[in-house]
């Protein structure tokens, strides 16, 4: 997780989100898309929304699959319509998206449909939302994740998400907190004394 300063959010998303695709080996193209998809979602988040400003990227299996832009503002429902309507249509004209969602659009498409919101909490412990898209992936393939509840607390739907991949994946406790990007302790109690 990364903090994005005001003023340079999109920058530096963009920094951090092609240093992670290079390291994992993603080819020059897939990079310049996901680095187009991160700076469009944090330059809206920076003209829409409020501070603070955030980059995660989740990693499955050591691969990093998820990206999420998030922000301090908790409303997600003028986003979700956007989407929507997104997934709606085959064809859109840009006149309807005059106004508002042509950075949406542009991370709808390019990550093939594989764009969402939800809310979050933030690291200032506020409530926020995330504008989240599916990484490219070495195979050419987008892995398609569920919306990660917010990794900082440990809210019942953390507790259950993350539970139910070690039962489902049958990977052990420690690769999945690895995975998930929190405590393996803290995983292993959650899974209490059945594991």
């Amino acid at each position: 997780m990364k903090v994005l300063r005001p003023g340079s959010a999109s920058r530096r998303a963009r920094a951090v989100v092609r240093e992670v695709l290079q390291q994992a080996g993603l080819p020059g193209d897939d990079i310049d898309t996901a680095e187009l998809i991160v700076a469009e979602l944090a330059a809206n988040a920076e003209k829409h929304a409020c501070p603070p400003y955030e980059l995660r990227v989740f990693h499955l299996d050591g691969i990093p699959t998820w990206c999420e832009i998030v922000d301090g503002d908790p409303g997600t429902h003028e986003i979700r319509l956007i989407l929507n309507l997104l997934r709606s249509v085959t064809e859109i004209g840009l006149p309807l998206l005059a106004e508002n969602g042509r950075g949406l659009l542009l991370a709808h498409r390019l990550s093939g449909g594989h764009c969402q919101t939800y809310p979050v909490i933030t690291l200032a412990a506020t409530p926020g939302k995330a504008v989240a898209f599916a990484l490219p992936t070495r195979s050419g393939s987008r892995l398609i994740l569920s919306p990660l509840p917010d990794l900082r607390h440990r809210s019942s739907g953390m507790r259950v998400a993350s539970t139910e991949v070690v039962y489902e994946t049958g990977k052990s406790i420690a690769s999945v907190a690895k995975d998930l990007g929190i405590n393996a302790g803290t995983l292993a109690n959650w899974m209490g004394p059945v594991q």
